[in-house]
């Protein structure tokens, strides 16, 4: 598990230095530790907020940090010791930038509203809740706690009255915006418009090189160690192993609130870690191809592309439901709308001609619907930039 969680570290590094529009200052949520909802090392859980202004005062965008899982008692002790598992090592600041970014003409349709990030330090997407601590190693498993802690304190501040509402995030934080999107819809105002948007958070229940599927067994020792079956969504619960529901494949056919997903269809965090993670590559046969798609044989070119196929399966619950939006470029990516660049920018992938800023605003505000799937190979669309992880 230590090689799937390194991959993590340099990822959250860009994240800390990203250049948006001015840096937001840290929010410590202290009133949450009485309740139980801290970070693993039992730190109080953390935000950044920048108030929205002119018409966009009544609007809220609350997105959740990514940065993988932890497993087992070693790989969440090992995270405690940072960011990801404690507020005492997260930055003060924080650059918005993307889906959160402060400027009209490169967040047009968000630019103007309560924009929130909601740090990431329970290792579970925010959906453990374990009660007990081991005093031997001090861990808590407590995210679905931190989740429903931040919520409160922003209803609190002013969230109550929202009159639209976007839940987001990226990879990790991407999946818990799908596993918490009925329930926040649940909790603002019916009279709000409430909508999701999931960016690379779209893990599919894939087959590896080894014909195995590694992704399913790492999850369920996530939902294991965290006791994250009992906030897992019902509607999927009740019809399957809890850890099958960690996959929005098995989420999504029975959510009811809007949601829109971005993913690259070759992402490139799954390609190595669902397709081809270490432990299932032996051989190291996948060591180059995975991190450059260039440098594969044709053997294994036609594997990735077979990894497509299985994601457009996967993707199937999306665009068959007319209410839901697609983005799924050919990009070799992962989290496509945390920078400028990506989520508007001149560079920045397109499908249709359309920049993926414009695609979920459209959507969001019912200008207009969008579901689009690229090109099928992973050279195919000239917008794709250089690999990509924004978070």
């Amino acid at each position: 598990m230590g090689r799937l969680e390194q991959c993590w570290s340099s990822v959250l590094v860009l994240a800390v230095v990203v250049i948006g529009s001015g840096a937001v200052p840290i929010t410590y949520l202290q009133s949450a530790v009485a309740k139980g909802a801290v970070c693993l090392d039992g730190s109080a859980p953390a935000y950044h907020f920048d108030k929205g202004f002119g018409s966009g005062v009544n609007n809220w965008i609350v997105h959740m940090e990514g940065g993988g899982w932890c497993t087992d008692i070693a790989s969440c002790s090992e995270r405690k010791g940072t960011m990801k598992g404690s507020s005492k090592f997260m930055n003060k600041d924080f650059g918005f930038s993307g889906i959160l970014g402060g400027k009209q003409n490169t967040n047009p349709d968000f630019y103007n509203w309560n924009r929130i990030k909601v740090r990431y330090c329970d290792g579970s997407s925010f959906t453990g809740n374990v009660e007990a601590v081991n005093p031997a190693n001090k861990l808590f498993f407590r995210g679905a706690r931190v989740w429903r802690a931040v919520i409160d304190d922003l209803m609190a501040k002013g969230m109550k009255n929202a009159q639209n509402a976007l839940l987001s995030g990226c990879s990790a934080g991407a999946l818990a915006a799908i596993l918490h999107c009925d329930t926040f819809r649940a909790i603002l105002p019916r009279t709000a418009t409430v909508k999701c948007v999931s960016d690379a958070g779209y893990f599919i229940h894939g087959k590896d090189i080894s014909g195995g599927s590694y992704i399913q067994s790492y999850y369920s020792k996530v939902v294991a160690l965290h006791g994250s079956a009992k906030s897992l969504p019902v509607s999927c619960t009740s019809k399957m192993k809890p850890e099958l529901c960690f996959f929005p494949q098995y989420v999504v056919p029975f959510m009811r609130t809007p949601l829109f997903v971005i993913n690259a269809a070759f992402d490139s965090w799954q390609i190595k870690n669902v397709l081809a993670p270490t432990s299932v590559d032996k051989s190291k046969a996948w060591k180059n191809c995975k991190l450059d798609l260039k440098k594969c044989t044709a053997a294994q070119l036609k594997t990735v592309q077979g990894f497509r196929d299985q994601m457009m399966r996967a993707l199937s619950p999306v665009h068959s439901t007319p209410s839901r939006g697609l983005f799924l470029d050919s990009c070799h990516a992962h989290c496509q709308g945390g920078s400028a660049a990506s989520w508007s920018g001149d560079k920045g992938p397109q499908l249709a001609n359309t920049k993926i800023a414009k695609a979920v605003g459209n959507w969001f505000y019912g200008r207009s619907a969008f579901q689009k799937i690229d090109c099928p190979s992973p050279i195919c669309n000239p917008t794709c930039p250089a690999i990509s992880t924004d978070e």
